[in-house]
């Protein structure tokens, strides 16, 4: 039985404003590019309704059929705060709670990823989770620098 919820932190400092690392989120035609997309794999539908209690859906395409990510935006305070659910429905019905917090620096920002899940999904999923939200975050790093 849950007891609560599992916490996992990913940080990343980026070169790029607070404003772009944010928008990257929001904007479609940008979060395809980076957002839940594999080098094995293309982002076939991205859906963004941006605002709170606006939902997001992105497709994915790989060797193995497609696989939708879904979610429901719970706060939005650009450029500091995007707090998000999270699922892909076809390995799990259970939602994440995620959070991004940006913080500017001298160069850039900073931001942290804390991504909430039950202690189960934690146990099967948690460090497949980190390693996920690291290569994306360093993914959208090199869009924006490029």
């Amino acid at each position: 039985m849950s007891t609560g919820p599992v916490t996992l932190k990913v940080v990343h400092r980026f070169d790029a404003s607070a404003e772009r690392v944010f928008d990257a989120w929001l904007d479609p035609q940008v979060a395809r590019r980076w957002l839940f997309s594999t080098a094995e794999s293309d982002i076939v539908r991205a859906e963004v309704d941006a605002r709170v209690g606006g939902r997001f859906s992105f497709v994915r395409r790989g060797d193995d059929g497609d696989l939708e990510h879904v979610g429901e935006y719970l706060e939005i305070d650009r450029p500091r705060r995007l707090v998000f659910t999270f699922a892909v429905p076809a390995i799990s019905p259970e939602y994440d709670r995620v959070t991004i917090e940006i913080v500017r620096r001298d160069t850039g920002c900073e931001l942290t990823l804390t991504s909430e899940m039950t202690p189960e999904i934690y146990a099967e999923w948690g460090e497949q989770t980190r390693e996920g939200w690291t290569r994306l975050l360093a993914a959208l790093d090199r869009l924006l620098a490029g």
